[in-house]
Parts: structure tokens; sequence; C-alpha cells
């Protein structure tokens, strides 16, 4: 990717410091935000997003298709490079989510290989990937990956998270309205799974007349859910399209195909270009979230 003009970076420099600071743009409701700005090459094309639950103020990052199976530790404080993971032994198609998750005494991470723009693929992958023991540059293999198809056909999927208590992993169409969500088990298997259907998400905003007369293909786009993430807690789940927040909270004894059938909470993000990556903080009391671009901004949402 060619580097950025500065003029670019002034401009998305100026567009993070009022999103962060100008309070009375922000409704009563939304909660306060901060960021920082991550101008790293490396760092381009960013499509998921986790925070270490091994490491204190260390964010997980992975890119999507067309570069190498690697993963990347940054500094939440400054979103500085600590280091980058290389992974070996897989393939890597369209890394397009990330989530961070305990298991067993154990903290994971699950790469989402998820990525079908063309509807092409017939099976799908997910790779599971222990925390390193030191934030370094190093290579590793996977612990587990698990091999999927959908029940009905090619679909794109950019928003996967894990309900490890349940030892289920969460999936969300892309670009069919409304929403699907499909689960799968999360613990290893020697053959193809498939995956089952929940349901629909209730809620996500669909383009006005108006958005559909000034820029159709814009509009249609918008809407499209691009990451998701479960809180620590594993109550409450985040999904974010390119313009908006939703949070979907899961009541006690309630299932999730019960939870998404709920009106969501929805706040609209602030200027964020491709939006695609996110993830609750390791505390559950924010979320992190960043587009595909660079130089780009790195919001912290208080929900």
């Amino acid at each position: 990717m060619p580097r950025p003009s500065p003029a670019w970076s002034a401009i998305v420099l100026a567009c993070l410091l009022a999103a962060c600071t100008d309070k009375d743009a922000a409704p009563p409701e939304s909660g306060a935000l901060s960021g920082v700005l991550l101008v790293d090459s490396q760092l381009a094309e960013i499509s998921g997003l986790a925070a270490s639950r091994r490491h204190r103020d260390v964010l997980w990052l992975n890119d999507d298709g067309g570069n190498p199976a690697r993963l990347f530790a940054i500094s939440p404080k400054n979103g500085e490079r600590l280091a980058t993971v290389r992974l070996e032994g897989v393939t890597k198609t369209d890394w397009e989510d990330l989530a961070a998750f305990r298991l067993d005494g154990k903290d994971y991470l699950l790469i989402a290989d998820t990525g079908d723009n063309g509807g092409l693929r017939r099976t799908l992958q997910l790779h599971v990937v222990e925390e390193p023991d030191k934030v370094e540059n190093a290579r590793i293999r996977p612990a587990w990956s698990i091999a999927f198809r959908w029940p009905d056909g090619a679909r794109d999927c950019e928003a996967v998270a894990v309900d490890a208590p349940n030892r289920r992993i969460l999936l969300i169409s892309k670009k069919r309205q409304p929403p699907e969500m499909f689960s799968l088990p999360l613990q290893p298997s020697t053959r193809i799974v498939t995956a089952t259907r929940l349901g629909t998400l209730h809620g996500v905003p669909v383009a006005s007349a108006e958005e559909t007369r000034r820029n159709a293909r814009q509009a249609r786009v918008l809407r499209q859910v691009t990451a998701a993430d479960l809180s620590p807690d594993g109550q409450t789940l985040a999904v974010m399209t390119y313009r908006d927040l939703l949070l979907y909270h899961r009541g006690p004894q309630e299932s999730w195909s019960e939870a998404i059938r709920h009106a969501p909470r929805l706040r609209e993000l602030p200027w964020l270009p491709q939006a695609e990556a996110l993830g609750w903080s390791a505390d559950g009391r924010s979320l992190y979230a960043t587009g595909e671009f660079i130089p780009a901004p790195m919001y912290r949402i208080t929900p």
C-alpha cells in the first residue's frame, strides 16, 4: 500500500481529535470516547482485534487476505507495534476477525479465516492459538484448527466471537439482511463441521430511502456487519457495521438465539474509515475499534 500523504495524515488526526474532544457533538448516552492514531504501515489492513487475556495493556491484531499469516501485538496507549507473531502450518485465505478467550485455565486467540467476498468457498477455517508467554517476535503453530461449512451455501462472514463457558463459537453473516447468526463447537474436530443457524439479528439498521437515493451502493454496504466480540463476562455481544455499534445483552438462562431477538442498544460510530476491527477491553468496561487503513484512528469507546 502506498505511503499516505502528509495531508491525509493531518485529516485523519484532525478527525480523531474532534471525535475524542468534542463533547457537545456526542449524544448524552454515547459515553466516553478516547483514541490513538495507528501509523505503522504494517497495520494497513487490520480486520480483527482482541485484547490479550494474558498480558496487560496488549492488543492483538490480524490483517486480511493477501498478507502473511501473522498476528501483531500493539500497545493500546500509543498504537505502537510491540511484536509480530507468525503462524506456521496454516494456509491463509482471508482472515477477518480475532477473538480472545480463556478455556480450561489457558489463554487463547481464535483466528477466523471466514472471508468470502465472492461467495466461492465451500470450506472455511478457524485457527486457535495459545497466547505466547512473552510479547516478542516469534513463530507459533495452532493448538487446533476447525474446518467448517455453512448449512445452505456460501456466505461472507467477518464477525466471529467465542462463548468459552458454553464452548461455542458465534458467527454472523455480513451481506445478508437481516444478518444471520450461526454456532459451531469450540473443541477440535477431525471432520468438517456444519454450522448451526441460530436466527437473525433484530434491530440492525437498514438504509433509509434518502440514503439509497443519494448513493445506492454505499447505502447497501454501510449496515453490513464487519466485526463482533463477546464481553469477558459473556453477557454482552458487541456487533459492528461500517456505521453503527450494536450491543445485545443476554439475560440469565437466555440463549443467544433468544438474545438476538431483542432490540440492541445502538450508537453511531465515530468517524472511522473502513471500520473492520472491534474488541472488548480485558476488563470488559470498554471497546476498541479501528479500521482497514493507515493512518487510522483506534478508538476506545465506553458504551
